[in-house]
């Protein structure tokens, strides 16, 4: 795992914003050593994602690309992430979370 913890975290009353960078590897990002719960989080990956082709019949043109960004759920005091598609290998990104101070 290669997860990084950027050095100056923001605090602002009894909150705290946690940033930092993860590998495509790294599924799961714990925090608790920062935050004791965590009110939201989010990633970007990295590289550029791939594109998606859906058909909205409704649209003009009816075909478009759509581009996932990755997945963030929630758990205790860690960070799960996934691919924001099935069949999308998971990337490199970056992530930050806003919660309760440790």
């Amino acid at each position: 795992m290669a997860v990084t913890i950027d050095p100056r975290p923001t605090v602002f009353g009894d909150r705290f914003i946690v940033t930092g960078s993860y590998d495509a590897a790294d599924a799961t990002i714990d925090l608790s050593a920062f935050l004791s719960s965590i009110d939201f989080a989010g990633a970007n990956s990295s590289g550029a994602s791939a594109a998606v082709p859906i058909t909205d019949t409704g649209a003009t043109p009816p075909s478009q690309d759509v581009y996932f960004q990755p997945i963030v759920r929630i758990d205790g005091t860690s960070l799960r992430i996934a691919a924001g598609l099935a069949d999308q290998a998971a990337e490199a990104g970056t992530f930050f979370a806003i919660g309760r101070r440790a």
